[in-house]
C-alpha cells in the first residue's frame, strides 16, 4: 500500500490530526525560509508531546536545505526523528555521510536528467529517492506539479516517493499513473501556507491508500 507523508507539520493539533488521518510519514521543515519552517527546540516539544498522546507514531523525517550532515545529525538526534530528507543542493558524499538515514529530493528536467541523478543519489533508504517539481530557485512546497513521465520512469527503477502539486483530488490518479513507493503533501493539505487542515489530510490518505 502506498506510503503517505505529510510534510510541513508546525502544531500539536496538526501532527495529531495528521496520525489519526493515517499518515505513515511526518515531515518537519528546518529551512528558516519557508512558510512551514520549525525551529529544533519547537520540534523536540512537539516529538516530545506526540509521544504522550499517541501510542504509536509515524516515522518521523526532517527536511534540510544545505544543512552540514553534523548539524543534520544532531537535530535527528535531538528531535527523535528517524530520517533525514535533503532538498537542497546537497552532495553525493553529504548523502553518504548520513550513513543510511537520509534520502535525497531531486528536481528533474526530464527523464535523462532524473536518471543521472539517481545514479548520484539513490540509496538503500526508503524512500530511495524523492521527485519534486523543478521550479528555479525555489526547493520544495511550491504547489507546482512534478513530471509525471519522470515519476514513471523512476519508480520502475527503485522505490520513489513523488512530491510536487499532490492533493486530494489528485493523488489517486497520480498513485495509478506512477505507482510509486510513496506520495508527500505539503501546501496540497492546507488551509494556509503552514496550517493542515485535518479533513483535507484524511482525504488525502483515503484516496492515495485507494480506500
Amino acid at each position: 500500500m502506498t506510503v503517505v507523508k505529510i510534510c510541513g507539520v508546525r502544531t500539536l493539533d496538526n501532527a495529531l490530526a495528521a496520525v489519526d488521518a493515517g499518515a505513515d510519514m511526518l515531515g518537519f521543515n528546518f529551512y528558516p525560509p519557508s512558510p512551514r519552517y520549525i525551529e529544533p527546540s519547537a520540534c523536540a516539544d512537539l516529538v516530545a508531546r506526540m509521544s504522550a498522546e499517541r501510542a504509536r507514531l509515524p516515522q518521523l523525517v526532517g527536511v534540510f536545505v544545505n544543512e552540514a550532515p553534523e548539524t543534520i545529525r544532531l537535530i535527528l538526534q535531538t528531535c527523535r526523528l528517524d530520517y533525514a530528507q535533503l532538498s537542497g543542493d546537497e552532495s553525493p558524499d553529504d548523502l553518504r555521510r548520513l550513513e543510511g538515514r537520509a534520502f535525497k529530493a531531486i528536481r528533474a528536467r526530464d527523464v535523462e536528467d532524473a536518471l543521472d541523478l539517481a545514479r548520484c543519489y539513490a540509496n538503500d533508504a526508503a524512500p530511495a529517492l524523492l521527485l519534486d517539481a523543478s521550479r528555479t530557485g525555489l526547493y520544495g512546497g511550491s504547489g507546482a506539479v512534478a513530471d509525471w513521465s519522470i515519476a514513471i520512469a523512476l519508480a520502475a527503477e527503485m522505490p520513489l516517493m513523488l512530491a510536487g502539486g499532490l492533493t486530494p483530488e489528485n493523488v489517486a490518479e497520480a498513485v495509478r499513473a506512477v505507482r510509486p513507493w510513496g506520495v508527500d503533501v505539503a501546501s496540497g493539505v492546507e488551509s494556509a501556507p503552514g496550517v493542515k487542515d485535518a479533513t483535507k489530510m484524511s482525504e488525502f490518505v483515503r484516496r492515495a491508500k485507494g480506500r
